[in-house]
């Protein structure tokens, strides 16, 4: 019988460790569950932030390029408000004649100083005369046709009359250069 007692012992001591161990491997289990979804998270944290410090980045650039837009092209409506007095002082211009500038001169002259100081302006925010001369190739891109007439001497597309100078702004087409363009010569 006392074999029996010391069998039971040690069945005991071997049913107590394994016990033990199964505590230890559920706790290690629940532990590394535990590290797992601590690592899930921040894996998620992580690509929130780095999502959030793009999204952060991407509307920095945005802001600094409606700066330099608005910066740019912000006066436009008043350039593109200022483009018929540009027309009319050089109308004036030309159509002083030699007579008129004998008893005018000095009133045709602060027009003339008037339209460069104009055109300084222009020039400093950025604003440029497109001046196609008779005779060039017709741009869609910078030329607006405001007809079209068979000219003989000159090829389909030439620019025979200019009516009104375009303007750019910086590297946009503030207002076409408006011309007559030659069609085909008629036979």
């Amino acid at each position: 019988m006392a074999e029996a007692n010391e069998n039971e012992f040690l069945d005991n001591i071997e049913e107590a460790m394994a016990e033990e161990y199964a505590a230890e491997e559920a706790e290690i289990d629940d532990e590394a569950l535990q590290l797992d979804e601590l690592r899930a998270e921040r894996d998620q944290y992580k690509d929130r932030f780095t999502r959030a410090l793009a999204d952060a980045e991407n509307a920095r650039k945005r802001s600094e390029k409606d700066r330099r837009e608005a910066e740019n092209y912000g006066g436009s409506k008043l350039a593109r408000d200022m483009l018929p007095v540009y027309d009319n002082m050089k109308r004036a211009l030309e159509s002083a004649t030699d007579e008129q500038r004998e008893v005018s001169g000095p009133l045709l002259e602060g027009v003339d100083l008037t339209m460069r100081e104009l055109l300084n302006v222009f020039k400093k925010h950025g604003i440029e005369v497109i001046s196609p001369a008779v005779g060039d190739r017709f741009d869609p891109q910078q030329h607006q046709a405001m007809f079209e007439a068979p000219v003989p001497g000159t090829k389909a597309g030439d620019i025979i009359q200019v009516a009104a100078e375009g303007f750019m702004l910086h590297d946009r087409l503030l207002r076409p250069a408006q011309v007559g363009v030659s069609s085909q010569p008629a036979s």
